[in-house]
């Protein structure tokens, strides 16, 4: 039997400080995501039965193509927020944990960027 307090054998592990902030981006990315993906799912309702062009001319104008940017960047932030923490608690090998993270962040930016491009070379009709 340990006679070191709880306090005791926490000391040493790091900061606890951090967890607060990624649990707040978390929230707030969730919220943001709330009105913009009914945004989304409103208009790929109304766009169900259009055609490809009238598809490429509503994402073409601007306040469409800048919420469909807005979409893509925070929806891949929030994954990648919430797989961060998956991978947290679930892989216990340090060298493993910090190479799937790192591979979890390169495919969201690589991912962000690509959708980011797309619609911006769709909007500005590149």
């Amino acid at each position: 039997m340990s006679l070191r307090t709880p306090l005791a054998a926490a000391r040493g592990l790091g900061s606890a400080k951090e967890g607060v902030e990624h649990w707040w981006k978390q929230r707030l990315t969730a919220i943001a995501l709330v009105p913009l993906l009914l945004w989304f799912g409103f208009s790929v309702a109304l766009l169900g039965t259009a055609d490809y062009y009238t598809v490429m001319g509503w994402l073409a104008h601007p306040v469409n193509a800048g919420l469909m940017i807005l979409v893509l960047s925070v929806g891949l932030w929030h994954g990648m927020l919430g797989l961060q923490v998956v991978i947290e608690d679930y892989i216990a090998t340090e060298w493993k944990k910090i190479t799937v993270l790192l591979l979890v962040q390169f495919a969201s930016v690589i991912l962000a960027l690509a959708g980011i491009l797309a619609v911006l070379r769709i909007a500005l009709g590149v």
